[in-house]
Protein backbone atom coordinates (compact mmCIF):
# COMPACT_ATOMS: atom_id res chain seq x y z
CA UNK A 1 0.00 0.00 0.00
CA UNK A 2 1.46 3.58 -1.00
CA UNK A 3 2.15 5.97 2.37
CA UNK A 4 -0.44 8.42 1.85
CA UNK A 5 -3.17 5.63 1.56
CA UNK A 6 -1.81 3.83 4.52
CA UNK A 7 -1.80 7.09 6.28
CA UNK A 8 -5.61 7.12 5.70
CA UNK A 9 -6.02 4.13 6.53
CA UNK A 10 -4.33 4.38 9.74
CA UNK A 11 -6.51 8.18 10.41
CA UNK A 12 -9.96 6.04 9.95
CA UNK A 13 -8.87 3.15 12.14
CA UNK A 14 -7.90 5.95 15.09
CA UNK A 15 -10.93 7.60 14.61
CA UNK A 16 -13.15 4.40 14.95
CA UNK A 17 -11.03 2.77 17.16
CA UNK A 18 -12.72 -0.46 17.31
CA UNK A 19 -11.55 -3.22 20.03
CA UNK A 20 -9.96 -5.92 18.53
CA UNK A 21 -8.00 -7.24 21.02
CA UNK A 22 -8.20 -7.40 24.77
CA UNK A 23 -5.54 -8.79 27.24
CA UNK A 24 -5.93 -9.86 30.35
CA UNK A 25 -2.59 -10.42 32.87
CA UNK A 26 -4.52 -12.78 34.79
CA UNK A 27 -1.21 -13.71 36.67
CA UNK A 28 2.01 -12.06 37.11
CA UNK A 29 3.41 -15.90 38.78
CA UNK A 30 5.76 -17.44 36.58
CA UNK A 31 7.58 -21.07 36.13
CA UNK A 32 10.78 -19.57 34.41
CA UNK A 33 13.02 -16.49 35.12
CA UNK A 34 13.11 -15.07 31.76
CA UNK A 35 16.00 -12.61 31.24
CA UNK A 36 13.83 -10.23 29.00
CA UNK A 37 10.41 -10.03 30.99
CA UNK A 38 8.98 -6.66 30.99
CA UNK A 39 7.03 -7.48 34.00
CA UNK A 40 9.65 -8.78 36.12
CA UNK A 41 7.80 -12.00 36.77
CA UNK A 42 8.76 -14.62 39.44
CA UNK A 43 7.41 -17.96 40.71
CA UNK A 44 5.90 -16.24 44.11
CA UNK A 45 4.13 -12.91 43.00
CA UNK A 46 3.56 -9.84 45.10
CA UNK A 47 0.25 -9.43 42.90
CA UNK A 48 -2.26 -11.97 43.51
CA UNK A 49 -4.36 -13.81 40.75
CA UNK A 50 -7.59 -11.60 39.81
CA UNK A 51 -9.97 -13.10 40.75
CA UNK A 52 -12.34 -14.85 36.95
CA UNK A 53 -15.26 -13.00 38.56
CA UNK A 54 -13.26 -9.53 38.93
CA UNK A 55 -12.49 -9.81 35.08
CA UNK A 56 -15.99 -10.88 33.74
CA UNK A 57 -17.60 -8.35 35.63
CA UNK A 58 -15.33 -5.58 33.41
CA UNK A 59 -15.74 -7.72 30.63
CA UNK A 60 -19.71 -7.52 30.19
CA UNK A 61 -19.44 -3.87 30.21
CA UNK A 62 -18.70 -4.02 26.72
CA UNK A 63 -21.76 -3.80 24.58
CA UNK A 64 -22.72 -6.57 22.09
CA UNK A 65 -23.55 -5.71 19.04
CA UNK A 66 -26.96 -6.18 17.65
CA UNK A 67 -26.80 -7.87 13.86
CA UNK A 68 -30.06 -7.30 12.77
CA UNK A 69 -29.31 -3.95 13.32
CA UNK A 70 -26.41 -3.27 12.13
CA UNK A 71 -26.52 0.29 11.68
CA UNK A 72 -27.18 0.74 16.06
CA UNK A 73 -25.00 2.95 18.17
CA UNK A 74 -21.63 0.97 19.29
CA UNK A 75 -21.69 -1.73 16.67
CA UNK A 76 -18.53 0.14 15.31
CA UNK A 77 -16.98 -0.36 18.86
CA UNK A 78 -17.26 -4.02 19.77
CA UNK A 79 -17.77 -6.73 17.58
CA UNK A 80 -17.85 -10.48 19.02
CA UNK A 81 -16.71 -11.85 15.37
CA UNK A 82 -13.25 -9.41 15.87
CA UNK A 83 -12.51 -8.99 19.62
CA UNK A 84 -10.27 -11.99 21.19
CA UNK A 85 -9.57 -12.12 24.63
CA UNK A 86 -6.13 -13.15 25.22
CA UNK A 87 -4.75 -14.36 27.91
CA UNK A 88 -1.36 -13.38 29.54
CA UNK A 89 1.04 -13.42 32.80
CA UNK A 90 3.33 -14.20 34.10
CA UNK A 91 2.43 -17.79 32.77
CA UNK A 92 -1.23 -18.20 32.15
CA UNK A 93 -1.15 -22.18 32.63
CA UNK A 94 -0.66 -21.48 36.48
CA UNK A 95 -4.11 -20.89 36.85
CA UNK A 96 -6.19 -23.96 38.12
CA UNK A 97 -9.05 -22.39 36.38
CA UNK A 98 -7.41 -21.86 33.44
CA UNK A 99 -10.99 -24.25 31.80
CA UNK A 100 -13.27 -22.07 33.79
CA UNK A 101 -11.88 -18.82 32.33
CA UNK A 102 -12.01 -20.12 28.75
CA UNK A 103 -15.26 -21.33 28.80
CA UNK A 104 -16.61 -18.07 30.40
CA UNK A 105 -14.89 -15.79 28.11
CA UNK A 106 -16.60 -18.14 24.97
CA UNK A 107 -19.78 -18.30 26.95
CA UNK A 108 -19.81 -14.56 26.35
CA UNK A 109 -18.99 -15.01 22.50
CA UNK A 110 -15.28 -13.89 22.41
CA UNK A 111 -12.78 -15.53 20.88
CA UNK A 112 -9.81 -16.41 23.71
CA UNK A 113 -6.23 -16.77 22.89
CA UNK A 114 -2.87 -17.15 25.31
CA UNK A 115 0.63 -16.41 24.95
CA UNK A 116 2.26 -19.02 26.80
CA UNK A 117 6.23 -20.43 27.75
CA UNK A 118 4.75 -24.04 26.90
CA UNK A 119 6.84 -25.74 29.62
CA UNK A 120 3.63 -27.12 31.37
CA UNK A 121 1.93 -27.53 27.49
CA UNK A 122 1.16 -31.44 27.62
CA UNK A 123 -1.12 -33.23 25.31
CA UNK A 124 -3.78 -33.09 28.57
CA UNK A 125 -3.60 -29.62 28.29
CA UNK A 126 -4.03 -28.68 24.90
CA UNK A 127 -7.41 -31.19 25.18
CA UNK A 128 -8.14 -28.99 28.30
CA UNK A 129 -8.15 -25.58 26.44
CA UNK A 130 -9.36 -26.82 22.83
CA UNK A 131 -12.47 -28.08 24.82
CA UNK A 132 -13.05 -24.67 26.50
CA UNK A 133 -12.77 -22.85 22.84
CA UNK A 134 -9.15 -21.79 22.72
CA UNK A 135 -9.05 -20.17 18.93
CA UNK A 136 -5.29 -18.88 19.05
CA UNK A 137 -2.40 -19.75 20.39
CA UNK A 138 1.32 -18.60 21.02
CA UNK A 139 4.38 -20.23 22.12
CA UNK A 140 7.87 -18.56 22.71
CA UNK A 141 11.24 -20.19 21.43
CA UNK A 142 14.11 -18.10 21.65
CA UNK A 143 17.42 -20.25 20.73
CA UNK A 144 18.08 -23.91 19.79
CA UNK A 145 19.10 -25.60 22.95
CA UNK A 146 21.00 -23.55 25.44
CA UNK A 147 20.49 -20.29 23.84
CA UNK A 148 16.87 -20.81 24.85
CA UNK A 149 17.87 -22.15 28.28
CA UNK A 150 20.34 -19.42 28.87
CA UNK A 151 16.88 -17.07 28.24
CA UNK A 152 14.47 -18.69 30.19
CA UNK A 153 16.62 -19.52 33.05
CA UNK A 154 15.55 -23.46 33.14
CA UNK A 155 17.41 -26.35 31.63
CA UNK A 156 14.69 -27.82 30.65
CA UNK A 157 13.01 -25.29 28.92
CA UNK A 158 14.10 -25.67 25.27
CA UNK A 159 12.69 -29.59 25.96
CA UNK A 160 9.50 -28.57 26.76
CA UNK A 161 8.63 -25.46 24.59
CA UNK A 162 9.63 -27.76 21.45
CA UNK A 163 7.16 -30.60 22.98
CA UNK A 164 4.49 -27.20 23.07
CA UNK A 165 5.16 -26.92 19.53
CA UNK A 166 5.01 -29.82 17.92
CA UNK A 167 1.56 -30.70 19.78
CA UNK A 168 0.02 -26.61 18.73
CA UNK A 169 1.36 -27.62 15.61
CA UNK A 170 -0.54 -30.27 14.83
CA UNK A 171 -3.88 -28.88 15.95
CA UNK A 172 -5.90 -28.46 12.56
CA UNK A 173 -8.23 -25.91 14.56
CA UNK A 174 -6.19 -23.68 16.32
CA UNK A 175 -4.58 -20.45 14.88
CA UNK A 176 -1.35 -20.72 15.74
CA UNK A 177 2.45 -18.92 15.68
CA UNK A 178 6.14 -18.95 17.58
CA UNK A 179 7.19 -15.95 18.64
CA UNK A 180 11.13 -15.25 19.04
CA UNK A 181 13.09 -12.69 20.82
CA UNK A 182 16.19 -12.06 18.56
CA UNK A 183 19.38 -11.35 21.31
CA UNK A 184 23.54 -11.52 20.80
CA UNK A 185 23.30 -15.13 21.68
CA UNK A 186 20.49 -16.65 19.46
CA UNK A 187 21.33 -14.24 15.99
CA UNK A 188 23.27 -16.61 14.57
CA UNK A 189 20.83 -19.82 14.97
CA UNK A 190 18.18 -17.93 12.63
CA UNK A 191 18.39 -20.36 9.93
CA UNK A 192 18.42 -23.28 12.71
CA UNK A 193 15.16 -22.15 14.18
CA UNK A 194 13.73 -21.80 10.88
CA UNK A 195 14.38 -25.31 9.67
CA UNK A 196 13.46 -26.30 13.41
CA UNK A 197 10.34 -24.52 13.25
CA UNK A 198 9.68 -25.50 9.84
CA UNK A 199 9.86 -29.48 10.41
CA UNK A 200 7.29 -28.82 13.31
CA UNK A 201 5.25 -28.11 10.51
CA UNK A 202 4.76 -24.30 12.23
CA UNK A 203 2.90 -21.92 9.78
CA UNK A 204 4.15 -18.55 11.50
CA UNK A 205 7.32 -17.41 13.26
CA UNK A 206 6.69 -13.79 14.56
CA UNK A 207 10.27 -12.10 15.56
CA UNK A 208 10.55 -9.32 17.72
CA UNK A 209 13.85 -7.69 19.70
CA UNK A 210 14.48 -6.09 23.32
CA UNK A 211 14.24 -2.44 24.16
CA UNK A 212 15.76 -1.83 27.45
CA UNK A 213 12.87 -2.36 29.78
CA UNK A 214 12.48 -4.75 32.85
CA UNK A 215 14.84 -6.98 33.68
CA UNK A 216 16.40 -6.47 30.16
CA UNK A 217 18.07 -3.25 31.17
CA UNK A 218 21.14 -4.98 32.75
CA UNK A 219 20.92 -7.40 30.16
CA UNK A 220 23.57 -6.31 27.29
CA UNK A 221 23.80 -9.67 25.02
CA UNK A 222 19.96 -9.20 24.85
CA UNK A 223 19.98 -6.20 22.89
CA UNK A 224 21.61 -6.67 19.13
CA UNK A 225 23.98 -3.85 17.58
CA UNK A 226 22.66 -1.87 14.39
CA UNK A 227 24.82 -4.12 12.47
CA UNK A 228 23.31 -7.27 13.97
CA UNK A 229 19.09 -5.45 13.07
CA UNK A 230 20.28 -4.76 9.55
CA UNK A 231 21.12 -8.57 9.50
CA UNK A 232 18.22 -9.80 10.65
CA UNK A 233 16.00 -7.52 8.65
CA UNK A 234 17.58 -9.23 5.26
CA UNK A 235 17.19 -12.66 6.78
CA UNK A 236 13.38 -12.14 7.15
CA UNK A 237 13.52 -10.81 3.70
CA UNK A 238 14.75 -13.27 2.13
CA UNK A 239 12.68 -16.09 3.98
CA UNK A 240 9.59 -13.69 2.89
CA UNK A 241 10.87 -13.16 -0.73
CA UNK A 242 10.69 -17.32 -1.14
CA UNK A 243 7.77 -19.52 -1.53
CA UNK A 244 7.73 -21.06 2.14
CA UNK A 245 4.74 -22.55 4.05
CA UNK A 246 6.00 -20.74 6.59
CA UNK A 247 5.83 -17.40 7.22
CA UNK A 248 7.91 -15.49 8.95
CA UNK A 249 7.31 -11.98 9.71
CA UNK A 250 9.04 -9.34 12.12
CA UNK A 251 6.82 -7.36 14.92
CA UNK A 252 5.26 -4.41 14.99
CA UNK A 253 7.95 -2.31 16.71
CA UNK A 254 8.45 0.36 15.05
CA UNK A 255 9.14 2.40 11.97
CA UNK A 256 11.46 0.41 9.41
CA UNK A 257 11.47 2.65 6.42
CA UNK A 258 12.90 0.83 3.49
CA UNK A 259 12.22 -2.22 5.39
CA UNK A 260 8.54 -1.57 5.40
CA UNK A 261 6.18 -4.23 3.67
CA UNK A 262 9.34 -6.95 2.75
CA UNK A 263 9.61 -7.93 6.45
CA UNK A 264 5.91 -7.73 7.99
CA UNK A 265 2.62 -8.41 5.46
CA UNK A 266 1.72 -4.36 5.80
CA UNK A 267 3.17 -1.39 7.10
CA UNK A 268 4.07 -0.51 10.31
CA UNK A 269 1.01 0.57 12.73
CA UNK A 270 0.86 0.48 16.28
CA UNK A 271 -2.69 -0.39 17.24
CA UNK A 272 -1.85 0.08 20.89
CA UNK A 273 -5.20 1.97 22.33
CA UNK A 274 -6.43 2.28 18.76
CA UNK A 275 -7.72 -1.72 18.51
CA UNK A 276 -5.86 -3.13 21.76
CA UNK A 277 -6.37 -2.60 25.41
CA UNK A 278 -5.35 -5.10 28.55
CA UNK A 279 -6.69 -4.83 31.99
CA UNK A 280 -3.44 -5.89 34.04
CA UNK A 281 -3.28 -7.60 37.23
CA UNK A 282 -4.20 -4.80 39.99
CA UNK A 283 -7.17 -3.82 37.71
CA UNK A 284 -5.50 -0.81 35.40
CA UNK A 285 -6.77 -0.23 32.13
CA UNK A 286 -4.06 0.00 29.71
CA UNK A 287 -2.85 -0.78 25.85
CA UNK A 288 -0.44 -3.35 25.77
CA UNK A 289 1.09 -4.83 28.71
CA UNK A 290 4.16 -3.96 27.51
CA UNK A 291 3.63 -0.46 27.97
CA UNK A 292 4.86 1.87 30.90
CA UNK A 293 1.82 1.33 33.06
CA UNK A 294 2.78 4.01 35.32
CA UNK A 295 2.69 6.45 32.75
CA UNK A 296 -0.10 5.18 30.59
CA UNK A 297 -2.89 3.62 32.38
CA UNK A 298 -6.36 4.71 31.61
CA UNK A 299 -8.26 3.79 34.57
CA UNK A 300 -9.35 0.64 37.16
CA UNK A 301 -11.37 -2.08 36.23
CA UNK A 302 -12.40 -1.50 40.49
CA UNK A 303 -13.55 1.95 40.15
CA UNK A 304 -13.92 2.56 36.26
CA UNK A 305 -16.42 1.19 33.22
CA UNK A 306 -14.19 -0.61 31.16
CA UNK A 307 -16.38 0.35 27.86
CA UNK A 308 -16.37 4.18 29.11
CA UNK A 309 -12.65 4.43 29.55
CA UNK A 310 -12.14 3.29 26.03
CA UNK A 311 -14.56 5.32 24.40
CA UNK A 312 -13.74 8.05 25.88
CA UNK A 313 -9.53 8.35 27.02
CA UNK A 314 -6.97 6.67 25.80
CA UNK A 315 -6.81 10.17 23.66
CA UNK A 316 -2.54 9.79 24.60
CA UNK A 317 -2.82 6.95 22.41
CA UNK A 318 -5.06 7.83 19.19
CA UNK A 319 -2.79 11.89 19.12
CA UNK A 320 0.63 10.72 19.30
CA UNK A 321 1.39 14.54 19.05
CA UNK A 322 3.51 14.78 22.26
CA UNK A 323 5.93 12.49 21.35
CA UNK A 324 7.51 14.46 18.31
CA UNK A 325 10.29 15.37 20.73
CA UNK A 326 14.06 13.96 21.02
CA UNK A 327 15.31 12.53 17.64
CA UNK A 328 11.46 12.79 16.63
CA UNK A 329 11.22 16.67 16.48
CA UNK A 330 12.42 17.11 13.47
CA UNK A 331 12.55 13.61 11.85
CA UNK A 332 11.33 13.75 8.03
CA UNK A 333 9.58 10.16 9.08
CA UNK A 334 7.31 11.73 11.99
CA UNK A 335 3.89 10.94 9.36
CA UNK A 336 4.83 7.52 8.77
CA UNK A 337 6.59 6.48 12.50
CA UNK A 338 4.57 8.76 14.66
CA UNK A 339 7.46 7.92 17.27
CA UNK A 340 7.86 4.44 17.22
CA UNK A 341 5.48 1.97 19.48
CA UNK A 342 4.13 3.29 22.46
CA UNK A 343 6.60 0.73 24.44
CA UNK A 344 9.36 2.36 23.17
CA UNK A 345 8.13 5.49 25.51
CA UNK A 346 8.87 4.55 29.54
CA UNK A 347 9.49 7.03 32.47
CA UNK A 348 9.56 10.78 31.76
CA UNK A 349 9.09 10.04 28.00
CA UNK A 350 11.97 12.93 27.09
CA UNK A 351 13.44 10.50 24.44
CA UNK A 352 11.54 7.20 22.57
CA UNK A 353 13.99 4.50 23.56
CA UNK A 354 14.89 3.46 20.10
CA UNK A 355 14.45 4.46 16.43
CA UNK A 356 14.43 1.41 14.34
CA UNK A 357 14.28 3.44 11.66
CA UNK A 358 17.71 4.54 12.09
CA UNK A 359 18.60 1.35 13.96
CA UNK A 360 18.13 -0.60 10.23
CA UNK A 361 20.45 1.56 8.03
CA UNK A 362 18.02 4.32 6.71
CA UNK A 363 19.61 8.01 6.14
Amino acid sequence: MLPFLFRSFRRLETKVHELNYLFWECTLRCNLSCRHCGSDCFASSKDLDMPLEDFLKALDTLPKPDRKKPSAKHSRRVNTDTLTVVLTGGEPLLRPDIDQIGRQIKLRGYNWSMVSNGFLYTEEMHRRLMASGMSALTISLDGIGDSHNWMRGNPKSFERALNAISIAAKEKHLDFDVVSCINKRNLPQLEEIYTTLLNLGVKRWRIFTIIPIGRAIQEPDLHLSNEEMVHLMDFIQEKRSKSSPMEVTFSCEGYLGKYEEKVRPVRYFCHAGINIASVLIDGRICACPNIDRDVFSQGNIYKDNLYEVWENKFQVFRNRGWAKKGICKDCRQWRNCLGGGMHNWHGDCSQVLSCHYRRTGNR
